[in-house]
């Protein structure tokens, strides 16, 4: 589905929104820049989002060359070369490069990782075009305005053999329910921008995309990528007033709820739409 008006938005304003406040960049109360900080924000992200790592499956990359659209702070970026990737990373946030930068060089990999900073829309512009191992973005593409110009773009570094992993929000899920019925009262003809709006830590982000698992599919497919896995994960589970002091407390209605249970819900319900491709 297109959200109606997005593809006007400019996309300084998406620039400027990321760089106001860099996504996971509160994460950790510790010095912002320090170890501990980067620490703390990988724990803490990975606790509430599990799925990631295996999603990325950092450590089959290991000697591989990974294409990173939009790489915000870094934390993804840091765990491919760790396991020993050759990592580019393009983000549009100069604010989140200049922490992803320093994060490299905390974790001395600063020489297995070549950052790029602007639009993927015009990525050929930005990246010399040669061949990766694996194209990877984790809930970017959904925030610009034409993200069919980025799979444009990412096609030109793909050749047979080539993986492509890319997260976009899932438009049957608990997350849009939820927007509907609180912050939206009901109104549906207003769905759009409720979820652009309410689909951050911080509010009032220019641009969000949703995706059925079939537009997902095809969103690939009509770029010359053949999709073998479409995955939904991901309920946020905890209250908002407590998480946002570091305490993990559930919503009531999750908190009887058996594990199992509750992972099954995800698979139907949940917001991140994981998409694993090759040309």
């Amino acid at each position: 589905m297109k959200a109606v008006g997005f593809e006007k938005v400019e996309i300084g304003r998406v620039k400027e929104y990321w760089d106001l406040r860099p996504c996971n960049i509160r994460h950790s109360t510790q010095l912002v820049g320090s170890r501990e900080y980067f620490d703390e924000v990988e724990v803490r992200k990975y606790l509430v989002e599990p799925h990631i790592p295996r999603f990325a499956e950092f450590e089959k990359w290991r000697g591989k060359k990974v294409l990173e659209i939009g790489c915000g702070i870094g934390t993804d970026t840091i765990n491919f070369a760790r396991h020993g990737a050759r990592v580019t990373s393009v983000d549009l946030s100069e604010k989140s490069l200049e922490l992803a930068r320093q994060r490299t060089v905390v974790y001395g990999v600063q020489d297995q990782v070549q950052f790029y900073r602007g639009n993927a829309e015009e990525l050929s512009s930005l990246v010399p075009v040669e061949m990766y191992d694996l194209i990877y973005s984790f809930g970017v593409i959904h925030h610009t305005p034409h993200p069919e110009r980025v799979l444009e773009q990412v096609r030109r570094y793909a050749q047979p053999g080539t993986t492509v992993k890319i997260m976009v929000y899932h438009r049957r899920s608990w997350k849009v329910l939820g927007i509907l019925l609180g912050e939206g009262k009901g109104q549906f003809w207003k769905l759009n921008d409720l979820v652009a709006k309410n689909s951050e830590a911080q509010t009032r982000c220019p641009i969000t995309y949703t995706y059925s698992r079939r537009e997902g599919r095809e969103l690939l497919e009509r770029h010359g990528f053949s999709v073998r896995e479409v995955a939904v994960e991901h309920i946020f589970p905890y209250r908002i007033r407590d998480y946002v002091q570091y305490r993990y407390v559930r919503e009531f209605y999750f908190r009887w709820m058996p594990p199992g249970l509750f992972h099954a819900l995800e698979k139907q319900l949940g917001w991140h739409l994981c998409l694993t491709a090759e040309v």
